[in-house]
């Protein structure tokens, strides 16, 4: 009998993804990953002690086998940049909505222990700070909207068909691998491409905007925790995964570079984001360890 635990990360060869994969191989699961590639990423991640397969999430025969003898879940794969979301809506719907449809479903038919589902705090639109999971859905994009459908896919097969899932709200991770190519990547890793080509930060509106950075390798660690703890009677809901605190984007610019030229402001962000991290502290266990302005200042 298999007596080894079984992975399959969707997305793993990505930003986060990699570092999730990593993370889990490093506790010496067998880890399986599907990538198709397809992301605008600086490159694609690989672990040799990991098997690949470059295959569609919206392909059900495909990950139907890919689920064989898998113990655990974690679906990043996505359309996962805003800007790209609302110039093309029906893609972003199509690999949010659909595919993690397909991956709920091949999981249900192989009997999954559990599915844990990565989303975004873009779902909280304009609700006050701090954000709290009990707070009413506020989509302003479409990449929010469909985020935040495959959330409620997500309840409806826990409450339905007996699926165990959990969503991690994701507010702004950082840290190593983060990309840094195009004007909507992630805002440190454009900020220290800028600053190693030796040009100006650019600062889009005036640089008031804070920011909840969560780091990528507490945000591993907290996918991992998702899945083993016992989740208290919360299977299937929604928790957020944070720092708890909030920086301006000109505070981080500032310990960047001083060399900075402002951009117009864009349509459909939020001003502010902070995770109340609470409901995760309580039921799961997790804590985040590492502070941005800390991170920069010393790794970054």
């Amino acid at each position: 009998m298999r007596s080894m635990t079984k992975s399959l990360v969707t997305g793993g060869c990505g930003f986060i993804g990699s570092h999730i994969v990593d993370y889990l191989a490093k506790l010496g699961q067998e880890v399986v990953v599907v990538d198709n590639r397809s992301a605008n990423n600086d490159r694609f991640y690989e672990n040799d002690q990991v098997k690949y397969l470059n295959v569609d999430i919206t392909d059900y025969s495909a990950m139907s086998a890919a689920m064989e003898g898998v113990d655990y879940v974690f679906h990043l794969a996505a359309e996962s940049r805003l800007q790209p979301a609302i110039k093309n809506p029906i893609d972003a719907v199509t690999r949010n909505c659909v595919g993690t449809t397909v991956m709920l479903q091949a999981a249900r038919n192989a009997c999954v222990r559990r599915f844990v589902y990565s989303s975004t705090s873009s779902g909280y639109g304009n609700n006050p700070a701090p954000s709290v999971e009990t707070q009413p859905d506020d989509c302003l994009n479409p990449y929010s909207a469909s985020k935040v459908a495959a959330e409620k896919f997500c309840k409806m097969y826990t409450d339905l068909y007996g699926l165990d899932t959990v969503c991690l709200r994701y507010f702004n991770v950082f840290g190593e691998r983060s990309p840094t190519r195009g004007q909507y990547a992630p805002v440190i890793g454009i900020f220290e491409r800028q600053k190693e080509a030796g040009e100006p930060l650019t600062i889009v509106g005036d640089g008031s905007q804070k920011r909840d950075f969560v780091y990528v390798g507490d945000v591993a660690r907290a996918n991992y925790l998702a899945s083993i703890m016992p989740l208290k009677g919360h299977n299937g809901e929604v928790f957020n995964v944070g720092s708890g605190k909030n920086y301006s984007i000109q505070e981080i610019a500032d310990l960047i570079s001083p060399e900075q030229k402002y951009l117009p402001k864009r349509e459909g962000e939020m001003e502010t984001t902070l995770a109340n991290i609470d409901k995760i502290k309580s039921v799961i266990g997790w804590v985040p360890e590492v502070d941005v302005l800390e991170w920069i200042e010393n790794d970054g």
